[in-house]
């Protein structure tokens, strides 16, 4: 059976090998990786309920297309004309944050829907980072010189080139940020004053690496949903590099969604892995799938 085949058969598999597939691309699209992550966790939500059906399929990739649609939409509304960074700034305030409502309040940083870039869209509400993928996204569309800036504990926008660059904070509804004010979020973050290397543009798989991060601690400080934390690691397994101890993080889950072999064989793979650097690791981790096949008699 072919790819496609397989993807007719199991949707879900068919979202996670095309963001596979994106993350390993020459040049990976934002939107569309931010998208896919979003149905990979409505499906993960629609098998959980019992209600994967055609119609629950067809409706997660149906909303992988409306939302690229919204996106092409709002960049529409934007003036014509805008030159200046300052002026690309101000136009995406006045259209994103003013009229449209887009914006992030403290009470988005306890919801997973804030992480999802389709429920975003739908909600105006998010998390920083998300709000920002929607600023880029729809600003990068109308022809602007836009990129995201992962400022440490708080993620921007900057408009333009470093000599020129201005800051727009999207989770305050796209209000410039003086560079006072950016000093300001990063020494609140680290109690350290601004490297100038953090304001250069993120790169996109880095901000992926970061939506997948926020993701997993939202995961694992709820202990109930350990399905969302199964699935945003396997997610982040899918990118081109990642850290080894993913996969031990996913025998753990797997152990605690009650599949001891499945994980305990894990375990054994990953201290396969750590063996020759992390002895003690490695013997350490043998004891934890020994326990975890155990659980079993």
């Amino acid at each position: 059976m072919d790819d496609d085949a397989a993807d007719t058969t199991d949707p879900a598999a068919g979202h996670r090998r095309r963001f596979a597939e994106e993350a390993r691309s020459e040049r990976p699209d934002l939107a569309l990786l931010c998208l896919l992550l979003g149905a990979v966790a409505a499906d993960a939500t629609a098998d959980d309920t019992a209600t994967a059906d055609a119609g629950a399929d067809a409706a997660v990739g149906a909303a992988v297309d409306a939302a690229q649609i919204e996106l092409d939409r709002l960049a529409g509304l934007l003036p014509y004309g805008l030159r200046t960074p300052h002026a690309w700034a101000t136009a995406l305030e006045r259209l994103l944050g003013g009229e449209l409502g887009f914006h992030g309040t403290p009470a988005d940083y306890r919801l997973l829907e804030s992480s999802l870039l389709q429920e975003v869209l739908r909600r105006r509400r998010g998390l920083p980072i998300l709000l920002s993928v929607v600023w880029v996204e729809v600003a990068r569309r109308a022809g602007a010189p836009v990129y995201g800036v992962a400022l440490p504990g708080h993620f921007v926008v900057g408009f333009g080139e470093p000599e020129e660059q201005v800051l727009a904070d999207p989770f305050a509804g796209g209000g410039v940020l003086s560079p006072d004010a950016a000093s300001a979020l990063v020494a609140g973050a680290t109690g350290a004053p601004i490297d100038p290397s953090v304001l250069s543009p993120a790169p996109t798989l880095d901000v992926i690496i970061r939506i997948l991060n926020n993701i997993r601690a939202w995961a694992t400080a709820r202990p109930e949903r350990t399905d969302v934390g199964l699935w945003s690691v396997e997610l982040s397994l899918l990118l081109p590099a990642h850290p080894a101890r993913l996969r031990f993080e996913r025998a753990q889950l797997l152990v605690q969604r009650g599949e001891f072999l499945r994980g305990a064989d894990e375990m054994d793979a990953y201290a396969d892995v750590v063996a020759a650097v992390e002895p003690s690791t490695a013997e350490a981790v043998r004891g934890r799938a020994r326990a975890a096949r155990a659980m079993l008699n």
